[in-house]
């Protein structure tokens, strides 16, 4: 490693000699503080997004890359997510005017944030990438969500996953440092959070292609959109969640039923299992396929129960066993509510 300093030049790495290279290694910005429902004492660090309080969920991430994706995935609707991948920020953030072919954005799974605020061990307040149009850091100002890094994100996630998922509230530039049992918390599961983010009418993608299939918007990702329309060729209708499917208002012809990923308890969309109920009943019968929270719903309309896990399955590498062949895949998770 090399500071480029003229022979002769004796001074240190990092010591101040007309440079700003390791600038980006000071502590910046102001005082925050992350309380916990526990009771424990509040967790310390340092602001790099918006300069306000907000309470939510605290749960963990264990991508090691994809922040941009994983901060506007709907299912972390109201949640305070943790990144347990120590170093974050180093890569920006890219343009959120970049379309695909379907005029939804390239880079994001949808169109705002859906965390109510991050928690980070280190960030990077200097980024690097040929896509990047804008910091993480800037970006979550932008959309006032409040950031804490400085945060030893490894004993926060053993004690999630000691306790479970622990609400909380993320104070920056505090007056004073109160008990956490004296703070008072928001739990997003007491919310209809599907209804927050579920689109509000229908629209169609791929229209032309042969085989139509309906798809409830409880929460899902663009990419899923990408992947039924490219790849699988469907002429794609997407509704909304509490989209009355034997009314069917918008006359659509369908053959098939896709049930969304999303937020929250899956008892909180009566309206939607009413409609699956429905489609179950339909002779002859029509393929439904649910993932996530679609998986939750479907089962909730054939008559299962649904209940809270301890912590949920979040991240981009969880392993799944095939019980049929005993093969196992990595697959991207993200719910917090199992059948």
């Amino acid at each position: 490693f090399s500071t480029n300093s003229p022979p002769g030049d004796n001074r240190t790495m990092g010591e101040d000699s007309g440079n700003d290279t390791f600038k980006c290694l000071d502590p910046q910005g102001d005082p925050s503080l992350l309380y916990l429902a526990d009771g424990s004492p509040p967790l310390k660090g340092n602001s790099f997004g918006h300069p306000s309080a907000i309470s939510g969920e605290v749960v963990f991430n264990t991508g090691m890359v994809g922040y941009p994706e994983a901060l506007t995935d709907p299912s972390y609707r109201g949640q305070i997510l943790v990144l347990t991948y120590p170093l974050i920020g180093n890569y920006g953030v890219p343009n959120e005017d970049t379309k695909d072919d379907h005029g939804l954005p390239k880079y994001f799974e949808s169109d705002e944030i859906h965390i109510s605020g991050l928690i980070v061990s280190s960030y990077s307040w200097e980024h690097s990438h040929w896509a990047a149009t804008k910091s993480l850091s800037k970006w979550l100002t932008e959309n006032k969500i409040p950031a804490i890094y400085g945060v030893d994100t490894r004993a926060l996630t053993m004690k999630l996953r000691e306790y479970g998922s622990l609400l909380g509230k993320i104070e920056t530039n505090p007056k004073e440092e109160l008990s956490s049992s004296l703070i008072e918390y928001d739990d997003p599961n007491k919310r209809n959070l599907v209804s927050e983010v579920s689109l509000k009418e229908v629209k169609v993608y791929g229209a032309g292609n042969s085989n139509k299939v309906i798809a409830y918007d409880c929460g899902m990702k663009y990419n899923i959109i990408r992947y039924l329309v490219d790849t699988h060729k469907l002429e794609l209708h997407v509704v909304p969640f509490d989209y009355d499917l034997e009314a069917n208002p918008s006359n659509i012809e369908w053959e098939g039923l896709f049930l969304s990923n999303g937020p929250g308890d899956p008892t909180m969309c009566p309206t939607t299992i009413k409609s699956i109920q429905y489609a179950l009943n339909l002779e002859p019968p029509r393929p439904i396929f649910g993932i996530c929270l679609g998986n939750q719903l479907l089962a909730l309309a054939a008559g299962a129960k649904t209940y809270k896990l301890k912590y949920g399955n979040r991240g981009m590498n969880q392993p799944a066993i095939d019980l049929r062949t005993g093969r196992c895949y990595i697959t991207p998770q993200n719910h917090g509510f199992a059948v």
